[in-house]
């Protein structure tokens, strides 16, 4: 191995959204109620999973470490002297999502300032769309664009050890005395096959750091070890407002159609977790997106493969129903997630681009799979959508108790604002005229600024000419408050639960009320440190319990002979160096 214990060849760390988010008082509000992470944004993208796993198949060391987690867990954790305690040849930073555009350029000027003869890299898909303005900052060294940077980082890596030009890397943007460079983006793979997601890693790493925290996914996953494998990178669909759409790909990553991780692959994968883990596995992406035969050939090695983790299916369009019969007879425990966005047509079709299904189309897929074994099926609605207003979102609701009304619980609907931000790259980003959008911010600095707003509805980087932001917020609490009655009227949570729940929104409504009388008068320090903790508590699990979004929790989530035998493994690795 290159690196040592001390010495990393990587250290890569995942910042909050909000690099002090600890002390700001910011009412962050529900943008984060539907995906397993916190307000804090601490859940770090799977690519540093692969990026792990392809250098260290290539003799190199790398330590994660989440420090967004690190400082959520413990508000005595001190991350100047973290870092400084570090030795790491080089500094990797995501900056994938544009919530981190705070977070994640604060951690690395303390790096810089700790380290400063330490090379820090940033990449991901916001450090792409804004690898011209990223590069201006002098805590920033290198940029790599795309969604595909793990060989590009090893030379990367290499040249740097060896004190060798970068000019000829790929996908690089860098600067030196001369000025600004950006290298051609020409490694664009064909297949995902190239790398493997290796979980055991982060088992090693807990063990050679003695560091059980740090390369946690997400608060809580103790509890509920859900696990991803992507199946795809790109996307044939169009949908205005994802940074991940078939335009915003040809133009960030240079694909013109998605690159696809072959059945084979996909479920080596899968069943490298199911090693490790008894929790559910999620396939990212649409199956059917590569055809139906690589669709069916997947399903077909789940069946041979004989995995018994529930595997989560996403579906973006409406599938013949021999598929879900087809799911049903190869994986045993299998649930899906499917996104309309819209009960209504309309709303559909401007965002999706001529959604290809009907709401009857829908339903029918919807009772199909509820025939079947289907363990759980979880419908997601959006706020902020084109050509939405608060009726129509009042009408979602309403579509909400419809779905509840086809009688099983195994059915469940959630609906959150579209937020904090359209991603970068996107058709309403680029576009908002034409889409109906006005945007508040355009540039990476706008958006760092935002991020600190004291309240969500500032924060938002758009409205649209059917809501103002004030609007969309007043149309997520009442959406919030009723689903939730839904939920409680139709069993989907107990009575409890939901009151704790129809608290939290009156609370953290109230709450918003008296931030946006304090702006008025200017502001008060002093107000601000009372109400910090009072905003914490009401800027999660607002409009869910979060607890809904994670699967039943088993006696034992880890297969813990699999964790001795990897400990075992690092240990005599060890011993042979």
């Amino acid at each position: 191995m290159m690196g040592s214990r001390l010495e990393p060849d990587l250290l890569l760390l995942h910042a909050p959204s909000v690099y002090d988010f600890r002390k700001h008082a910011i009412l962050y509000g529900p943008v984060s109620d539907m995906v397993p992470s916190s307000t804090v944004f601490e859940m770090y993208p799977l690519g540093f999973l692969t990026i792990a796993s392809y250098l260290h198949e290539h003799g190199m060391d790398v330590r994660i470490v989440n420090l967004a987690l690190r400082m959520m867990n413990s508000r005595r954790f001190d991350v100047p002297k973290f870092i400084a305690r570090q030795r790491p040849r080089a500094v990797g930073i995501d900056l994938h999502w544009l919530p981190h555009a705070h977070g994640a350029l604060e951690v690395a000027r303390i790096v810089k300032e700790t380290h400063p003869d330490v090379p820090v890299i940033m990449g991901g898909l916001s450090s792409t769309y804004f690898h011209r303005e990223l590069i201006t900052y002098p805590q920033v060294d290198f940029v790599l664009r795309g969604d595909s940077t793990e060989p590009p980082l090893h030379q990367l890596l290499v040249a740097l050890r060896n004190g060798a030009p970068v000019d000829g890397i790929p996908n690089l943007t860098w600067k030196d005395s001369e000025g600004i460079h950006v290298n051609p983006h020409t490694y664009v793979p064909t297949t995902l096959d190239y790398v493997d997601i290796r979980p055991d890693l982060v088992v090693e790493m807990m063990v050679r750091y003695r560091d059980l925290e740090s390369t946690l996914p997400f608060n809580g996953w103790w509890r509920n070890p859900i696990a991803a494998v992507f199946t795809v990178k790109g996307c044939v669909y169009e949908c205005v407002t994802c940074g991940s759409s078939q335009t915003t790909c040809a133009h960030l990553t240079k694909r013109q159609r998605p690159v696809f991780r072959s059945p084979a692959s996909l479920v080596a994968n899968v069943e490298s977790f199911a090693r490790l883990t008894r929790g559910p596995i999620a396939l990212i992406g649409d199956l059917r997106q590569a055809g139906s035969g690589h669709a069916s050939e997947v399903l077909q090695r789940l069946r041979r493969a004989g995995v018994r983790n529930e595997i989560i299916f996403e579906l973006f369009t409406v599938p013949p129903a021999a598929f879900l019969q087809e799911i049903d007879r190869c994986v045993p425990h299998w649930s899906i997630e499917f996104s309309p966005e819209s009960h209504a047509q309309s709303v559909r079709n401007a965002q999706e681009g001529e959604a290809d299904y009907t709401t009857e189309a829908m339903e029918e897929m919807l009772r199909e799979a509820l025939r079947l074994r289907c363990e759980r099926l979880d419908v997601f609605f959006m706020i902020g959508l084109p050509g939405q207003t608060i009726e129509s979102v009042r009408g979602t609701v309403d579509y909400c108790e419809h779905l509840f009304q086809l009688g099983d619980k195994r059915l469940s609907c959630f609906i959150s604002p579209m937020g904090p931000f359209i991603d970068p790259g996107s058709r309403g980003f680029e576009e908002p005229d034409r889409f109906g959008y006005r945007l508040f911010a355009r540039t990476l600095e706008e958006h760092r600024q935002l991020l600190v707003q004291p309240t969500w509805e500032h924060i938002l980087n758009y409205e649209t000419k059917w809501m103002t932001r004030r609007e969309l917020v007043d149309a997520t609490y009442d959406a919030a408050a009723r689903l939730n009655e839904l939920k409680v009227r139709y069993g989907r949570i107990s009575p409890r639960r939901g009151r704790r729940v129809a608290a939290g929104i009156a609370a953290a409504s109230a709450l918003r009320a008296r931030l946006e009388s304090r702006l008025a008068q200017g502001g008060d320090p002093e107000f601000d440190s009372a109400l910090r903790g009072e905003i914490s508590r009401f800027s999660m699990s607002t409009v869910c319990d979060k607890r809904e979004l994670f699967w039943r929790q088993r006696p034992a989530n880890f297969r813990i002979a699999e964790v001795l035998r990897i400990v075992g493994r690092h240990i005599a690795g060890r011993g042979r160096r």
